[in-house]
């Protein structure tokens, strides 16, 4: 028995404590009736976005050997559990608390739950309750270190993975999405518009993967065969299902809006599925069913954040730069010796960052196309900024989780597989 785990499990057992024992707390700011529609809507589409990472797991699941098939789906999902519980004691503060400085939240404001009532609130969730907003963006916190894990799949230590996901959702991930989504944060002060998590979400896990590829080295022996394409293709299809809930209930109500960004996902998505099988074509090679699903998911990137923001024809044009860029910097990717394992960077850091870019550009009222400069110029300071910040952290927090325990498995374990050197299991 490792002494370590009974810590753990203590940890786990002080949080259920001080979240049944602490006095209650009342919802220090209330708004009006809750709308019953908007509630339906927002518990549906938060169902749908938890789905993706089942179908992230599937997708990534798919691309590894066999040996390595379990270890990488486990690595998705085990961030349901982890992102869960460091959410309900104090990442939900960090993003969502009172602002320090318009960086971070007080982590103290919501500690263990405390004050997230079932009643509307007035800058957060004004028509649904505010445990519902909660819920709804704590499916955005558990994907965005899940998306990470493609980046280093097939040489990390299960454990020392643990550490890193919990230190990138309290230093990465929670400052990115108090300064993009909180009323008071630094980068909404500036006018930077993330309609469903272009930046918070997918600059954030591409650029740790960026640097998570380079700081664990390339593995022993680089196989680029995918093993179950057919995983690939239901993970595809159920993180477009998903997306739905991910890009259409960033609008917090069922309206309009809601509509516009359901109809641009769908519409970027096919245009970059498209896209991608052309350009194979172009080159020569055969239309993939890989290449087509990997297409499909750079569309549904670089339309987070511009969903609710553009029209039809932006999307059209958002989902055919996206594809295009992501698929000529994996050719590009090839003649390097980063061992980004399944495209992490090129498909979701690029696909952010195009994303972001073009938001600015087609954003109705205030984008380049109308003649607004302001919000592109902010744009592309907070890019370099938010890059800088996530590959920067996120290295420092790779070297603080290996100095904690080792991230790279040994060679005999990575020769063996993940799934029987990790877990005790095959296929």
């Amino acid at each position: 028995m490792k002494p370590i785990y009974l810590v753990h499990l203590g940890l786990i057992f002080l949080c259920g404590l001080l979240a049944t024992f602490l006095p209650e707390v009342p919802q220090a700011k209330t708004g009006g009736p809750i709308n019953y529609g908007d509630t339906a809507w927002l518990l549906t589409a938060s169902g749908l976005v938890l789905l993706m990472t089942p179908g992230l797991s599937f997708f990534y699941g798919g691309m590894v050997r066999k040996k390595n098939m379990i270890s990488t789906m486990l690595q998705s999902m085990v961030a349901l559990g982890v992102i869960s519980v460091t959410w309900v004691a104090i990442g939900f503060s960090l993003c969502f608390g009172e602002s320090i400085g318009g960086i971070i939240g007080n982590p103290m404001t919501y500690f263990m739950y405390r004050g997230v009532g079932m009643v509307t609130h007035p800058d957060f969730a004004p028509t649904i309750p505010f445990a519902l907003f909660s819920l709804f963006q704590l499916k955005f916190a558990i994907i965005t270190p899940a998306l990470i894990s493609g980046a280093f799949a097939e040489r990390v230590k299960f454990s020392s993975y643990l550490i890193f996901m919990f230190l990138f959702s309290i230093f990465i991930y929670a400052p990115l999405a108090h300064m993009t989504w909180h009323p008071d944060g630094l980068l909404r002060g500036w006018g930077v518009l993330d309609f469903a998590g272009g930046t918070v979400v997918h600059i954030s896990a591409g650029m740790a993967a960026l640097a998570g590829s380079i700081y664990l080295g390339p593995r022993q022996e680089i196989n680029h065969e995918a093993h179950q394409i057919p995983y690939v293709i239901l993970g595809t299809g159920l993180l477009w299902f998903g997306w739905f809930g991910f890009n259409a209930g960033s609008s917090l109500a069922a309206n309009e809006t809601a509509t516009l960004a359901f109809m641009n996902t769908n519409t970027a998505s096919a245009v970059a599925m498209l896209t991608w099988m052309f350009l194979e074509r172009l080159r020569g090679k055969k239309a993939s069913a890989l290449g087509a699903c990997i297409g499909a998911v750079v569309g549904l990137v670089g339309i987070t954040p511009a969903a609710g923001f553009v029209s039809v024809g932006a999307a059209i044009l958002i989902g055919f730069i996206s594809a295009s860029i992501s698929n000529f910097a994996l050719s590009l990717k090839a003649k390097t010796d980063i061992d980004d394992t399944l495209d992490v960077f090129p498909c979701h850091g690029l696909g952010g960052i195009v994303g972001m870019i073009l938001t600015s550009v087609f954003a109705k009222d205030v984008g380049l196309i109308y003649g607004q400069t302001t919000t592109f110029v902010n744009h592309c300071i907070a890019l370099i900024l938010v890059m800088l910040f996530c590959f920067v952290g996120s290295y420092a927090l790779y070297w603080i989780s290996n100095f904690t325990r080792p991230l790279r498995v040994s060679v005999e374990d990575e020769t063996v597989g993940l799934d029987l050197s990790q877990h005790g299991e095959h296929i």
